[in-house]
């Protein structure tokens, strides 16, 4: 109380005493008592002669005679007490005005003279003070016993043993006691004052209580009696909600033990049960497993042993019906720091409530915005803690908030002061209090609180080192306790006689404290272990129990359906996004910069002596290729390794919603796939203008945003299985070199180590790479499919197979043959030429299906057994055959290949060269047609394999889903048929998208690495 105000109230007390004769006795002793309860020794006397100044005791002993004129109020007294409340009112919360009223009354009842005029001055200062006529009747009716107004039985609560009381008042009943408790509640403030009409030792947090005396019963205040259990303040507050609320609650704590995963206990043991409208403090010190037991309650980590049941409800085998039930506030932000305030809590609401409209939410988020006093700064971007906008106090409060709006029946809340001033630790805290007293179980894990706050707590939950319960009780309670087990002297005092306050930071010094050694020095060893607190409180404190409630336990969440969830996550994440000036910038100037930077770098002019750019003879186009499928998976990667883990602790909040997991995360593919698209397009459109690539864009496009889409959803995968960012970045690195060197563009995969390479085959380890599919599907379309080769390219392709089979192929097998008619020749069988044979046999069975006019039908007798002579001469016209039909097919597609170059340069002379300049890349063909490659034709597996032209060779079908096949392959074979290597490449990059999908739905990532982590 500060001074000025102490000093109007001495102003006070002696304007009501000096009424109607003057000051009495009784009144001085009241007035001395009162001071002596308020300040300390030093200021006792200033404060007390003040008050027999103001009462005019020291200008004029009493007359000797005795007799004492009765007096009026005068003018100018009147003047001053409105002078005296008016500035009172403007220093004093309501709270504090309401217990000056009480004292005023205290003091003319000290002798019970309640005139007219005192009766006046006391309605003057209520009126000006604005306290409610019933409940300043109230407490008149409390402090004197009568009342000319109606009272509110309601608010009264009497303890005693014979159930006597008044109509409507409330009742706990006890043993045997003189007299009786009465406990006055003020709803407009939240205040219980207790008083005690009889005459027997009761305590009030372990000081005696003084007969009709007034006390404040704050928050954790323990009444103990003569005989029978404590009343505490929960079971006072739990009396009145009971005709407030509609919630029933109990929640039971049965027999909890965890193990982390190395077998080491984090909680042993764990009972109790709480009910409705209770504050339960979860403290210990550093290590004494308080987070773990706050997951376990909440239900996020399941106990090894032990259930929690909810309302008769098992809270891990029947989780689905206690959905919205519980609330988690975890000890960081649960913030979208580029949002405001206001969009915070708006998006959050929509996720709670389908029923509601656009406008009611918004009246909603407004109501519950302005009831925690984060109203004037509901347009401010929340920010970072580093980057501010809002305190840290106001961003507690909008985290609770978050909980609040929904309103769930219990509240698990973490470390809620953490980082915060003790008067917004305090502010926090009021505002869970208010919870409590709204009927919702709120669960708290905090440190080492203030006095103000430990109080604030119904029950504290007391853990030490290893999980072990040490105490669960009252709070003040606890300081007596534990003094009392530490044998200290006033162990029956929980709070500081004078100032009320309690010191929770005494039970951690008597918890910790240390064996001293010979010389006086504390050791390393406790007094008593955890083991020995724990048994030493089973032995001694009995764990009350709840009521047991098996009503469904009430559900205000009504979640929207996928489709609007959906919208929702998508409208919030983009809006998110937007709001970053910074992102945005970097994230669309960054693919147009990368694309200018690496397209003018490699913009080739061949000949020294010219500037003219030609298409056709720039040799880095490959490179440019390659390059931009590599920033389409880096950006595809960088954009998405963050999402997922950003979002972490705001989805173990949500996941107390029950949302749709996929429209989330769907969600976040659409918005990133937007990204993706813009940046492919703007890096296409820079980097193929600067190169002349012409008639390509979407092709490009399409296959670089197919990049980073698939690149996008592994990044989620990277982003939801990893718990640091520095992991996620360093993980990318290796993610992206492997889809490099896989790609085809670095090593060809005949090249590569045995265990990984492939002759005839692209490996089986690059078909999972999307790097090699798209740089596939480009190369092949860039050289096949531009506007000028794409006429000349079906000639082209039939003029280089039947140029190979003349030139390479049949030549080769007419060599086998001939090996294996020597031998048979010599030795009348084939044994050391079985090789040649069965070479023989599968290559002309190729030929039979490609070339079904000329088939060889006795393809199986070709074996050691069945050679002869005959047959071998059939096999040699067979190829003879063949010779003469590919040796006609060569000839028709150069003839048809020279017509049509005849043609250009006769009908439009100048149109073919300009064309091929334009459209046409020598290096590209380079690459696809494999121009340098020294082994033409190798041998593998009992056949010949091409190694040049890829790109005019179809791959010969094995089986239906054979859609493995030759690198540059400018078609691919599936389900029967074949496909055109663009399309059926990016189709197969978008079922590796899908399949990336799938397993960041199911988490399977993520369980691979816990389950690395575990061994």
């Amino acid at each position: 109380m500060s001074e000025e105000i102490l000093k109007a109230l001495m102003q006070l007390f002696a304007l009501i005493t000096k009424q109607d004769g003057g000051v009495e006795e009784e009144e001085q002793r009241y007035v001395r008592s009162f001071l002596k309860r308020q300040i300390a020794d030093t200021k006792y006397d200033e404060y007390y002669s003040l008050f027999k100044e103001y009462a005019g005791l020291n200008d004029l002993d009493q007359d000797n005679s005795g007799s004492r004129e009765i007096k009026l109020t005068s003018v100018l007294d009147s003047v001053k007490i409105l002078g005296i409340c008016k500035k009172i009112t403007s220093t004093l919360n309501q709270t504090q005005k309401v217990i000056v009223l009480v004292r005023l009354y205290e003091l003319v009842n000290a002798n019970r003279k309640f005139t007219d005029q005192r009766m006046a001055i006391i309605t003057t200062v209520a009126e000006v003070f604005k306290i409610d006529k019933n409940e300043k009747a109230d407490i008149e009716y409390f402090v004197t016993g009568n009342s000319p107004e109606k009272i509110n039985g309601k608010n009264f609560l009497v303890i005693n043993d014979d159930g006597d009381i008044p109509p409507d008042f409330l009742h706990i009943p006890t043993e045997k006691i003189d007299g009786e408790i009465i406990i006055l509640m003020i709803p407009s403030v939240g205040l219980y004052f207790i008083k005690y009409t009889g005459n027997e030792d009761i305590y009030l947090n372990g000081l005696i209580i003084s007969n009709r005396r007034i006390y404040l019963f704050a928050s954790g205040s323990t009444v103990k009696l003569p005989k029978g259990m404590p009343v505490y303040y929960s079971d006072v507050a739990s009396h009145y909600l009971q005709d407030k609320t509609t919630i029933r609650i109990s929640y039971q704590v049965q027999d909890i033990t965890y193990l982390f995963p190395d077998g080491v206990p984090g909680i042993r043991n764990i009972n109790f049960s709480e009910g409705q409208g209770k504050l339960i403090g979860i403290m210990g010190s550093s290590g004494s497993g308080k987070t773990t037991l706050l997951n376990i309650l909440s239900g996020l980590t399941p106990p090894t042993t032990g259930s929690i049941i909810i309302n008769g409800v098992d809270l891990y085998q029947d989780k689905a019906k206690l959905q919205g039930v519980i609330g988690l506030i975890p000890q960081d932000d649960l913030l979208i720091e580029e949002l405001t305030v206001f969009q915070n809590l708006y998006f959050n609401a929509k996720l709670c409530f389908r029923d509601k409209t656009n406008e009611e939410i918004r009246e909603l988020t407004d109501k519950t915005l302005a009831s925690l006093g984060l109203g004037e700064i509901r347009d401010l971007k929340v920010g970072s803690p580093f980057n501010k906008f809002i305190s840290g106090g106001q961003r507690k409060r909008l985290n609770i908030a978050l909980e609040l709006i929904r309103e769930p029946s219990i509240l698990f809340v973490d470390e809620p002061t953490s980082g915060l001033s003790s008067r917004d630790s305090e502010n926090v805290m009021d505002l869970l209090r208010e919870l409590a007293l709204k009927g919702k179980l709120v669960f708290v894990v905090i440190h080492q609180p203030s006095s103000e706050i430990f109080k604030m707590f119904d029950n504290i939950v007391f853990l030490d080192i290893g999980g072990y319960l040490i105490y669960y009780g009252n709070p003040v309670e606890a300081i007596m306790y534990f003094k009392r087990i530490d044998a200290q002297i006033n162990s029956d005092i929980g709070e500081c006689p004078v100032c009320g306050n309690v010191n929770p930071e005494m039970i951690f010094n008597i918890i910790e404290s240390r064996v001293v050694d010979e010389f006086g020095n504390d050791t390393e060893e406790r007094k008593m272990i955890p083991e020995t607190w724990a048994r030493t409180f089973s032995e001694q404190e009995k764990i009350t129990t709840t009521e047991i409630v098996t009503e469904s336990p009430p559900r205000n969440l009504r979640i929207p359906g996928w489709l609007s969830q959906f919208g929702i996550f998508s409208i919030r994440d983009f809006l998110s996004k937007i709001s970053n000036r910074q992102y945005v910038l970097l994230t669309m100037l960054e693919a147009p910069v990368l694309g200018f930077i690496l397209s003018y770098i490699i913009r080739y002019i061949a000949d020294p002596n010219s500037d003219i750019y030609i298409f056709r003879e720039n040799e880095n186009i490959p490179v440019y290729i390659f390059m931009s499928l590599i920033v389409a998976l880096f950006l595809g990667l960088t954009v998405s390794a963050e999402e997922i883990f950003r979002d972490r602790k705001m989805l173990k909040r949500e996941s107390f919603l029950s949302l749709s997991k996929s429209s989330y995360l769907l969600s976040k593919i659409l918005i990133l796939f937007l990204i993706s698209a813009i940046q492919a397009i703007t890096y296409i459109l820079i980097g193929n203008t600067v190169l002349g690539i012409n008639g390509m864009t979407f092709y490009y496009w399409f296959a670089l945003f197919t990049t980073a889409a698939c690149a996008n959803l592994i990044g989620l995968n990277v982003s939801a299985s990893f718990n640091s960012a520095i992991t996620i970045y360093i993980i990318i690195p290796l993610i992206m070199i492997p889809m490099m060197v896989l790609s085809g563009a670095m090593f060809s995969f005949d090249k590569l180590n045995r265990v990984v390479g492939s002759v005839d085959k692209v490996p089986w380890i690059a078909e999972i790479m999307p790097t090699k599919w798209s740089y596939e599907a480009l190369m092949v379309r860039q050289f096949k499919d531009n506007q000028f080769q794409k006429q000349f390219y079906p000639i082209k392709k039939a003029e280089s197979v039947a140029d190979f089979k003349q030139v390479y192929l049949l030549p080769e097998l007419n060599n086998r043959l001939e090996k294996n008619r020597d031998e048979f020749d010599l030795k009348g069988s084939v044994s050391e030429t079985i090789n040649d044979l069965v070479l023989l046999k599968n290559e002309i069975s190729k030929e039979n299906i490609l070339v079904p006019d000329i088939i060889f039908q006795n393809v199986e007798d070709i074996s050691p057994e069945k050679i002869n002579g005959k047959l071998l001469d059939q096999i040699k016209l067979h190829l003879e055959k063949l010779d003469e039909h590919y040796s006609r097919e060569f000839v028709t597609a150069t003839n048809q290949r020279e017509n049509m170059v005849m043609y250009f340069m006769e009908q439009r002379p100048g149109l073919y060269n300009r064309m091929k300049d334009m459209y046409h890349n020598e290096t590209v063909e380079e690459h696809v047609r494999k121009v340098f490659e020294k082994n033409k034709m190798v041998e593998y597996r009992n056949g010949l394999i091409q190694q040049i032209d890829p790109v005019y060779k179809d791959p010969f079908p094995r089986n239906w889903f054979g859609f493995r096949s030759h690198f540059f392959a400018p078609r691919k074979y599936f389900l029967g048929r074949y496909f055109d290597t663009y399309w059926f490449n990016m189709g197969f990059i978008w079922f590796l998208t899908i399949l990336f999908y799938i397993t960041l739905y199911l988490d399977l990532l993520k369980k691979l690495v816990q389950g690395f982590r575990k061994n």
